[in-house]
């Protein structure tokens, strides 16, 4: 297997310690777990900036108060001895998009100490460090004293308002902490209100561990099954963190969607709940991993996979409503499938969950043991039938990675052996296939030889499922003692696998290849067959659009100076487009493409947009393109240097995003013609309201020969309604310039340039201003969204059902239905789709979708 680019590694200063060391996430930053730190970057930088968690010792949590004589018991043994001021992470996990205030991720980190945290970005901090927003440990402490460590569930208490209570462990005159402090020397140091009646060894053994956590896991985004969620002041959207802990118990936090998003409020603490518990296991829980089946939109099931020290695998089947809504989640939410794995000697360390390629009511299961040893089950959720497709000594030492890519077509597994591979599911059984081979390497020559690899703590897997990457540890006696061995401690790898054949000995898409002698024509096939597949994932509206790991593959080929690219991307159009896998001529494609942009549904849009803006229009930069946008009749005289081949590219890409904008425009004004909209009323946090009228009147004044007939029809009818007063309020038209009160005339969707005294004699004009990208009006100076592939800004957010839309769509019935639940969407751009950020200095971690 070839790959088109060599991907640098990426040192890091900390060793990890535990399985799935390395995580991916929905908005394409990677986070790895080493030591004390966890250090966040970007794939394509990997010396570029970082963001970073750092882990620091912490004074222990009251339990309760014992005997002397006690310290010395069996139960309490470990605990007495324990000594580690240097506690290391041990479990990471990201939530889907949308979680974070900024509508990023949020990370949930669980330490060595049994500790769980959450952290943001800093989007509006500027610091690298990542912003605690909630210690569930300590949340869970204090409801686990309202009900003085019964270990019962009880929703009637509100455990938010309890005070912080005192540590039970103290520090000697070394500094050290001790374990457990007795209640006699502890009764001379609190005051007599705050003593706790003597509990047994026992007792304080299973207190703590209620509290100690060993393994967090993110669950996918449930939500209600209609479209849209009438209510706006309820988040329609939750997710579910897991801490499972040594008591064998998971206890399950909902957090809930932001009503609304932001790129300036520092202090936007997320909406969380602590919903009960689900006793999984008789021993600790060592892995968790969940997986969402949407095959009937009606009834969307949630299923979750445990494992454990006993060696002991559960699937459970949530009840979706109960873990949606109701305020009480506790056994009956969770329904027993199988237990897959009964209880032996062998621990499980990972568990990896997919949905099957071919069957979207089946789930493949693969179980990694602390043997070496794999096994892969085939679990039928509508039937409930489980078939053992086998088990596979894989490794000589306990698994640590098990991730699968391509809709569970392949498998990649690795241990603390530092042995990586790869595995292809051919009908009931897996094949091993070479994962790699001929690796380019960075010609970086600070890098270590890959030699110097230790072990190997776990896989991730590529938003586009074309790249993995995996953290290994270094051999500190092969590293050059002088510089290497006091820095580095481990690596972030990256390997291709968009050539792998995981379609079976016949791709069914043969790819047009040419002049690329260094890739044999089979290894271009199925790179070809690969993109495709993963261009055709994002076709669902819930996978958010990050074309990362696509865009630096299509670009790589693209070099070579061949017309793979061009041909494949033209076979995309096609099958996805036209709706047939035809052999037409590129020209009569993009022409049957270009009559058809009305047809196609906003998400298709996006994807077309960003692949002609990062790929085949990658020579030019994105205020070449506007400028080619604001001038489409003489697009030499902005940019001469464009080819031939160019145009068309282009010509599909300013009327894909006209017909994004006419899209939009006709919503808004829908909105103003429908009586269930009042614009009287106050917008409310998480409701879109129309804005903007005044410019879009003036667009569609400029653009009269381009837009529908349908929308100018509906554009006259609220012009002649502007004897309402909120209308005529809304439609404003004057605009001053935020510089020099100058007024500044609608000149172009994209900026406008004020009239100022001093300019208007002479050849220099105006100040500059930048427009919405939504409502055209000019931006005011307050920090603004950004879109990092077409550079534009906004600061009014476009209606969720723009991205909905299935084609240019305007009919009376469809229209108030969607206006009566219009809500503000994510902050996504509206020609790119991508999420919108806060443009942030180039020393500052981001994410890049594209």
């Amino acid at each position: 297997m070839s790959c088109p680019c060599p991907l640098q590694p990426a040192m890091l200063m900390g060793s990890p310690s535990f399985p799935n060391a390395i995580a991916w996430s929905d908005d394409n930053l990677i986070a790895v777990a080493a030591g004390h730190l966890i250090t966040i970057l970007r794939p394509d930088l990997p010396n570029g900036p970082r963001g970073l968690i750092k882990v620091s010792p912490r004074e222990p949590l009251i339990l309760g108060f014992i005997e002397r004589k006690d310290l010395l018991s069996g139960c309490l043994l470990p605990t007495s001895l324990y000594r580690d001021d240097k506690p290391v992470v041990r479990s990471i996990s990201w939530s889907p998009l949308g979680m974070a205030a900024n509508s990023g991720c949020l990370l949930a980190v669980c330490t060595s100490e049994g500790h769980v945290k959450v952290y943001r970005p800093p989007f509006c901090d500027f610091c690298a460090e990542w912003i605690e927003v909630v210690d569930i440990t300590d949340r869970l402490h204090e409801y686990f004293k309202c009900t003085e460590f019964r270990g019962t569930w009880n929703p009637s208490l509100d455990f938010s308002e309890v005070p912080s209570i005192r540590p039970c462990r103290l520090k000697n005159a070394s500094g050290q902490a001790d374990s457990i402090t007795s209640n006699d020397e502890l009764s001379k140091k609190m005051p007599e209100n705050q003593l706790m009646q003597l509990i047994s060894a026992d007792e304080y053994a299973s207190r703590s561990a209620m509290l100690y956590s060993l393994v967090v896991s993110w669950s996918p985004l449930l939500h209600e099954a209609s479209e849209f969620c009438p209510d706006p002041n309820t988040s329609a959207s939750v997710s579910l963190l897991a801490v499972g802990g040594k008591s064998g118990k998971i206890y399950l936090w909902r957090f809930h969607q932001p009503d609304c998003y932001t790129i300036e409020e520092r202090k936007a603490p997320p909406v969380v709940k602590f919903v009960g518990f689900l006793q999984a296991h008789n021993s600790w829980i060592t892995t968790m991993s969940w997986l969402l089946f949407a095959f009937d939109s009606s009834k969307p099931q949630i299923i979750l996979a445990t494992g454990s020290s006993d060696g002991s695998v559960k699937v459970w089947l949530g009840d979706h409503n109960k873990l949606l809504k109701s305020s009480e989640v506790d056994q009956t939410s969770f329904f027993l499938l199988k237990e897959v794995i009964t209880v032996n000697a062998v621990p499980v360390s990972v568990l990896s969950v997919t949905v099957h390629f071919q069957y979207p009511s089946k789930m493949l299961l693969a179980i990694g043991k602390g043997s070496g040893s794999i096994e892969i089950w085939l679990c039928d959720i509508s039937s409930r039938e489980f078939d053992k497709l086998g088990s596979y000594d894989a490794h000589y030492y306990v698994v640590t990675g098990l991730t699968w890519a391509f809709g569970g077509r392949y498998l990649c597994s690795c241990s603390q052996d530092n042995l990586l591979r790869g595995w292809i599911l051919h009908e009931r059984r897996l094949d091993e296939k070479t994962i790699f081979s001929d690796m380019p390497r960075s010609n970086d020559s600070t890098c270590p030889s890959r030699d110097a690899f230790d072990s190997c703590f776990g896989f991730a897997v590529s938003p586009g499922n074309l790249v993995v990457a995996t953290v290994h540890c270094f051999d500190v006696d092969k590293l050059n003692r002088m510089y290497e061995a006091r820095i580095l401690r481990a690596a972030i790898e990256y390997f291709w696998i968009g050539g792998l054949q995981v379609d079976g000995p016949k791709s069914p898409l043969s790819c047009y290849i040419e002049e690329l002698p260094s890739f044999p024509e089979k290894e271009l096939t199925y790179w070809g067959a690969n993109i495709i597949w993963s261009l055709k994932q994002y076709q669902c509206l819930d996978k958010p659009l990050v074309f990362w790991d696509i865009i630096a593959a299509l670009l790589a080929f693209k070099d070579n100076k061949s017309k793979y690219v061009e041909h494949l991307m033209i076979k995309w159009l096609s099958l996805s487009f036209l709706g047939s896998h035809t052999n037409l001529p590129p020209e009569e494609v993009l022409s049957r493409v270009f009559s058809r942009l009305s047809d196609i549904p906003s998400r298709m849009l996006h994807l077309l947009n960003i692949i002609c803006r990062r790929v085949m229009l990658a020579q030019l930069d994105a205020d070449q393109i506007t400028r080619i946008n604001s001038k489409v009749k003489n697009m030499e005289e902005v940019c001469p240097v464009i080819e031939e081949q160019m145009t068309k590219w282009i010509e599909i890409l300013l009327h894909s995003e006209r017909e994004l904008r006419e899209r939009l425009i006709g919503f808004t004004f829908s909105a103003i013609q429908t009586s269930v909209f009042h614009l009287e009323t106050p917008s409310q946090p998480g409701r879109w309201y129309p804005v903007g009228l005044a410019q879009m009147e003036q667009w569609i004044a400029l653009n009269q020969e381009h837009i529908r007939d349908q929308l100018k029809f509906i554009a006259s009818k609220v012009t002649q309604g502007k004897s309402n007063r909120s209308v005529t309020r809304r439609c404003s038209s004057v605009e001053s310039c935020s510089y020099c009160s100058a007024p500044v005339p609608f000149e172009s969707p994209e900026f406008g340039f004020c009239q100022s005294k001093n300019c208007i004699s002479g050849n220099v004009k105006g100040h500059k201003l930048l427009r919405c990208a939504v409502c055209m009006e000019v931006c005011p100076s307050t920090p603004l969204w950004f879109c990092v592939c077409c550079h534009r800004f906004v600061f009014r957010l476009p209606p969720e059902p723009l991205f909905r839309m299935s084609s240019y769509c305007l009919d009376s019935d469809s229209s108030n239905r969607s206006l009566s639940q219009a809500v503000s969407s994510k902050p996504l751009c509206p020609f790119c789709g991508i999420l919108l950020q806060r443009k942030q200095p180039d020393f500052l971690l981001s994410p890049t979708p594209v």
